[in-house]
């Protein structure tokens, strides 16, 4: 019996190591192509035409509630600033291997999350920044730029600095405080397993949504992603992410959510509607109301875009949506060094396209910093949903709790978006200023 058993081991042998030749061969295929994918989507991506959008003189651009007019030098900067400080997050290369996959890059395929980090990085930035806060450019080459800047003056007393070098020192400080939160807001979205909102992680998220990495996000599914990741992290305790189910926000829900026990006071919310704005191409009746949405300061942008290539939705000027592109592949960034840069973490460039193109699938992000912002956001887009009264509303407020829980409302690769009306249901890095062209 043992030389039986010995004999059959031994002639199991060569089928075994067929067997572990072919898997060894397989995986071999696999990163083979996935590096050939790699650099297809590198070429692909990695060279974008440096354009400079056009943008009119005589009409307002509006950026995320704010509203800039560029009639002087002036004012041109004050929205070159603002547009520069949005983070910019975009297809890398390079980074640790994906779990479950040999992919080392998302270029080609991962455009919708990083508008999902985009959206996220802006209530991010709203919850910890003072809200007037703009990345100064000079801060960010090396550390020197951000020792606090202390003037005495000449004619003061000799023992201390005058009231306007206590003031600039004030200010100098401040300024290095917020950039080092800058920094390391930065450095959540760090393309590594560590980083709480990185791509890996993002993509590990969307497991449980059947999505893997490679695979196609869609702007619903992101949306669940990044409430995950919010709920999954220990850095952030006091704020939350809720996502809107049938596109309706249910109020007893996001109080559920926010509200702790005195003394301690709500917790910030970022609330993310999927919704569905038309059949196969958007619905003209729903651009004022977009339009109304962007304009809101309490608005954090829309993961939306064009059919499998998601844009950043930001704000608009006229009849065109003023976007930030993640389609550009980039080296990985260390972010392990004290003095990363952070020059490609912000985009230059600002750029537009007709609202007639935007995909009516997307996902519109608000942000709340307590109670009484809710209250407030509550009010201010009921009036702005108003506008699409003579088609169905994008979404609607309810008093109540929705009966289906979170996690099971997760969706999945077929999603239905239900639009409603009156209760009724019916499924359907620059420092210059010649970025931009003025007419």
């Amino acid at each position: 019996m043992d030389d039986w058993l010995f004999l059959s081991h031994e002639s199991a042998g060569p089928q075994l190591l067929d067997e572990s030749r072919e898997v060894v061969e397989a995986e071999d295929r696999g990163r083979i192509k996935s590096k050939l994918v790699s650099v297809w989507n590198s070429v692909k991506y990695g060279w974008t035409l440096k354009q400079k959008s056009k943008f009119s003189k005589n009409s307002p651009v509006i950026i995320l509630g704010q509203s800039h007019e560029l009639k002087d030098q002036e004012k041109r900067e004050a929205f070159r600033r603002s547009f520069v400080s949005l983070l910019w997050l975009t297809y890398r290369r390079g980074f640790p291997q994906l779990e479950g996959s040999s992919l080392t890059s998302d270029s080609g395929w991962g455009c919708i999350l990083r508008t999902g980090q985009m959206l996220l990085a802006k209530s991010l930035f709203l919850h910890l920044m003072p809200p007037d806060w703009t990345w100064h450019v000079s801060h960010h080459a090396v550390r020197d730029d951000l020792d606090p800047l202390i003037i005495h003056a000449t004619d003061g007393p000799e023992n201390g600095p005058s009231k306007k070098g206590r003031r600039l020192s004030l200010d100098s400080c401040l300024d290095r405080s917020t950039e080092a939160v800058h920094r390391r807001v930065v450095s959540w979205f760090a393309d590594h397993p560590g980083a709480p909102f990185g791509i890996h992680k993002l993509v590990e998220l969307g497991k449980s949504s059947g999505k893997k990495a490679g695979d196609w996000y869609g702007p619903a599914i992101a949306a669940h992603i990044l409430r995950k990741a919010v709920a999954a992290s220990a850095i952030l305790p006091n704020l939350v992410v809720y996502v809107a189910q049938d596109c309706t926000i249910y109020l007893d829900d996001v109080k559920k959510l926010c509200e702790r026990p005195p003394p301690l006071s709500w917790k910030s919310v970022i609330i993310l509607v999927p919704v569905r704005l038309g059949g196969q191409e958007l619905n003209p009746s729903y651009i004022t109301c977009v339009k109304r949405l962007l304009s809101l300061q309490c608005c954090v942008g829309i993961i939306g875009g064009k059919p499998k290539h998601s844009l950043y939705f930001i704000g608009f000027q006229d009849d065109h949506l003023l976007y930030l592109d993640p389609h550009y592949c980039q080296p990985t960034v260390d972010m392990t060094k004290e003095n990363f840069p952070l020059e490609s973490f912000h985009c230059k460039y600002p750029r537009k396209m007709p609202f007639t193109r935007m995909d009516p699938s997307c996902s519109i992000g608000f942000y709340a910093k307590g109670q009484k912002d809710f209250e407030t956001l509550c009010t201010v887009v009921h009036e702005a949903l108003s506008t699409s009264a003579e088609t169905y509303l994008m979404f609607i407020f309810i008093e109540g709790t929705s009966q289906k829980d979170e996690e099971s409302s997760t969706p999945m690769n077929n999603i239905t978006y239900i639009q409603r009306k009156t209760g009724r249901r019916r499924v359907s890095t620059s420092n210059s200023l010649e970025e931009f062209v003025l007419l």
